[in-house]
């Protein structure tokens, strides 16, 4: 069953022992967030104790913290397949895709135009949307509905010799739908158009390499894959170097801090840091051959994503067995290489919110709602009917978890409904 041992990792996530009403909690709301290791706990208490000041500065806490951020990219580096300047920092994903999207921006005409997906987070969208005032038309892509996958024909026809950016999901937030993002560049960049990558939900499951993905931007935070509210930004050189951000006229001048607007989360920084450390162990642990950090990283991703697969497919096999519950996404164990463990559900005549909460009293934690994948929910027409609940695996959770909500969803389907 694993490829990874389940113990020593659950052993470094301090949250995982807590109890509710007398049982132990289960963490299925990773997608909104993931737990973190002890070591992230410890490395933001240490900087705020032994580093914490601003950068540039000739004393010693100051001299820290500058080591700090470099490190923090180097790792971060590592951790996408980039090169340090090509990694730029900020407070979440939402705030960095808007402050790029306004500068990308600039060079847009009346006409220009921009494709964006039904099935992305709000956070790859709106900021796009927001163009429209300068005289840009939105183009978006459509899902298939039976599976929420991506309309791959669609998305042909909607790029076009107008296209300028694309915008897109590596994972749908929502459904766990994986995109083919290869495809999705090398259409965008037939046209000469710049390909914006929104890696939040992927990032936690998957390896990622974006030399070898070949997009312009990707954006992921690290508060989705095990580490503390941090956003990072990877941007080709040549176009963190092209580009002028808005910035205040004493900030740096070089990239990449040209684009981190104001002091940074400096403690989020240590804590990423932490993050990239845990995963690197891992990894050994994992493939004790490892050589550097990349291999450390590959190692540790794919052994998760293996691992995560086989959750997913037990999760998903006990759901489709429960009367009156729908699942979103793809079913077919054939085709889970397109997704990650994050399932989507309903039940007949019941609320997300009620489902959620009383799962939630039998310790069980999931999000309930649309989790800001605004256009995937009115699509399939579930947006006011309350969205969905979200059932959203990472590498701690554990085959056990899952046999305690099937049975949790068993007993909730069989209840009388409230009159």
């Amino acid at each position: 069953m694993m490829s990874v041992d389940i113990d020593w990792i659950r052993e470094q996530f301090p949250a995982l022992s807590q109890e509710i009403n007398g049982q132990s909690a289960v963490f299925f709301d990773g997608p909104g967030g993931t737990q973190v290791p002890k070591s992230v706990i410890d490395a933001m208490s240490d900087y705020l104790l032994r580093s914490n000041a601003n950068a540039h500065g000739v004393f010693a806490t100051s001299a820290r913290t500058d080591a700090l951020i470099t490190s923090a990219r180097v790792a971060i580096a590592d951790f996408l397949g980039c090169d340090p300047d090509e990694v730029v920092f900020g407070s979440n994903m939402t705030t960095l895709t808007f402050a790029f999207s306004r500068v990308i921006g600039r060079d847009l005409q009346p006409g220009d135009e921009i494709v964006v997906t039904r099935l992305d987070h709000d956070g790859n969208v709106s900021p796009w949307y927001a163009l429209e005032e300068k005289g840009v038309t939105v183009r978006v892509v459509e899902i298939n509905e039976e599976d929420c996958t991506l309309d791959m024909r669609d998305l042909t026809r909607q790029i076009n010799q107008r296209t300028r950016v694309v915008a897109i999901g590596y994972a749908s937030n929502a459904v766990g739908t994986i995109n083919d993002i290869a495809t999705v560049v090398r259409l965008a960049h037939e046209v000469g158009a710049l390909v914006f990558v929104d890696a939040v939900h992927y990032a936690p499951h998957g390896f990622i390499d974006v030399h070898e993905l070949d997009c312009d931007f990707l954006i992921c935070s690290a508060y989705k894959f095990f580490g503390p509210h941090v956003g990072i930004l990877y941007g080709k050189r040549e176009h963190l170097t092209r580009l002028h951000p808005y910035k205040l006229r004493p900030a740096p001048n070089e990239v990449p801090s040209r684009w981190e607007t104001g002091t940074q989360n400096h403690e989020g920084l240590a804590g990423l840091l932490a993050t990239m450390e845990y995963l690197v162990e891992l990894g050994h642990r994992v493939l004790p051959s490892a050589s550097n950090h990349r291999e450390a990283f590959r190692a540790a991703m794919e052994a998760c994503h293996k691992y995560e697969a086989q959750l997913c497919k037990y999760l998903i096999a006990g759901l489709l067995q429960i009367p009156g519950l729908t699942v979103y996404g793809i079913t077919d164990p054939a085709r889970f290489v397109w997704r990650t463990p994050t399932v989507a559900i309903r039940l007949a005549e019941q609320s997300p919110y009620s489902i959620a909460k009383a799962l939630s009293d039998r310790g069980i934690f999931t999000w309930h709602g649309n989790f800001y994948a605004l256009g995937l929910t009115e699509k399939l027409g579930v947006e006011d009917s309350g969205g969905f609940v979200r059932i959203g695996l990472v590498h701690y959770n554990t085959l056990e978890e899952i046999e305690r909500l099937l049975k949790a969803l068993s007993e909730i389907a069989a209840l009388p409904l409230a009159s």
